[in-house]
């Protein structure tokens, strides 16, 4: 039985595995499931602090207070030294995060009947792109915050690297493998030699033929979809009677998770209504003052999650948006949204041929890609991974559970067993 536990803490989802003989890994984090959305709401009604699916459904039955997701995206920015207000008080965004993190661990131990003072940590193979120093203080910044929760010895793993190690163990044979970790908030590659014989060896150094990784997952495509489809609704795009067009800061902070709450300000609150006064087209910004008014971005940004995921499965979706005023049900089509996000898969695609080429690996050479991580499921970004690799075998993995499982199985690698 392992001392210590992976814990996957995801932009989007948050998960802890455990290697424990004669159970499942994963360890059941709310309502018997084990993910945990990286959700926090602090209700200023109760004055109660909920997190995960809770959060969620609190946020929208209409409780006043402040939703917060996408935290792992403050890492490595100078946002993490901020602080946003909720029910009149200043709350710092590291006490945010170790609120979260805090409560992760304190379900674990729930589901597990034990105390976790060791962990390996998830991380990304950039928290920042192009910026060591900025990356660092991500991966830094997480450790501070899981000891100041109670864990005392701390590793990290790249995430696509613990992905492979839960491929590894499902393989009878000697595979080279390309991990494609697509996340929320990042996607991850590694370049891996994997076998049953090489998954006894307690250094797996040189079974590592190259990581790459850019700071582009499923909140991005999540912006650009509400971008290019609903932000226009409220007047992204359009004139004022000066001919200038009506600034994008607005529809810029609605459409990315971690930065929705700038649009609830006091100043931006009066700088729209004058806007609304100037404006060629007044009826779409004066719906996007009512959705202010109302505190509804977070709700509109998970109608557009919703309408994402549900493009992976049809060519077009009904997305109702009856929160808006007036209600709109708006005609969501892949082909559309495929355009919006292009220019980021092809970021994505770019960063596999550059690993590739870094590894001195032919595309031929590769056995199989392995797809992990929520954000996999986005059609045309698996059909351009795959392009590359045109022979390799394409296999999906527990896309919210690979890498919380692999992290538990390194856990046994690094700190032992009881």
């Amino acid at each position: 039985m392992a001392i210590a536990c992976g814990v996957d803490f995801g932009t989007s989802n948050s998960t802890v595995g455990w290697v424990r003989p004669g159970h499942g890994t994963m360890l059941a984090l709310e309502d018997g499931k084990t993910t945990l959305p990286s959700v926090v709401f602090y209700n200023a009604e109760d004055e109660e602090v909920t997190f995960g699916r809770a959060a969620l459904s609190e946020y929208l039955a209409g409780y006043e207070g402040r939703l917060m997701r996408s935290l792992k995206s403050l890492l490595g920015t100078s946002l993490i030294d901020g602080q946003t207000e909720v029910g009149g008080r200043a709350l710092p965004f590291r006490m945010l995060l170790a609120n979260f993190i805090g409560e992760v661990k304190k379900r674990a131990e729930q589901a597990s009947g034990r105390q976790f003072t060791s962990a390996v940590f998830g991380r990304p193979v950039h928290f920042i792109d192009d910026n060591a120093a900025n990356d660092q203080l991500a991966e830094d910044t997480l450790a501070e915050i899981a000891r100041s929760v109670g864990f005392k010895d701390i590793a990290f793993q790249f995430e696509p690297i613990a992905a492979a190690f839960d491929y590894e163990s499902q393989i009878d044979r000697e595979e080279l493998v390309l991990i494609a970790d697509i996340g929320g908030g990042t996607s991850d590659f590694s370049l891996v030699r994997l076998s049953p014989e090489r998954a006894r060896k307690a250094e797996r150094r040189d079974d590592i033929l190259a990581t790459g990784g850019v700071h582009i997952g499923g909140t991005d495509f999540d912006k650009y979809l509400s971008l290019s489809a609903v932000m226009p609704l409220l007047g992204y795009g359009t004139q004022l009677n000066n001919n200038s067009e009506v600034p994008s800061s607005y529809f810029f902070n609605l459409a990315t998770w971690h930065t929705i709450n700038l649009a609830y300000t006091k100043k931006m609150w009066t700088q729209l209504s004058e806007l609304v006064r100037d404006a060629r087209e007044q009826d779409k910004l004066s719906r996007l003052q009512k959705l202010i008014d109302q505190r509804a971005g977070h709700w509109l940004a998970m109608k557009v999650e919703e309408g994402k995921i549900a493009l992976s499965g049809a060519e077009h979706v009904a997305l109702e948006l009856d929160r808006l005023s007036p209600a709109v049900t708006l005609d969501l089509s892949r082909s559309s949204f495929d355009s919006a996000i292009g220019h980021l898969v092809g970021s994505v695609e770019q960063t596999v041929q550059k690993m590739l080429a870094d590894a001195g690996v032919k595309p031929e050479q590769v056995d199989t890609v392995f797809f992990t991580g929520g954000s996999s499921g986005v059609l045309s970004l698996r059909e351009r991974i795959g392009a590359v690799l045109p022979a390799a075998r394409k296999v999906e993995g527990d896309l919210f559970g690979s890498i919380g499982a692999g992290l538990a199985l390194d856990a046994v690698r690094k700190f032992g067993g009881a």
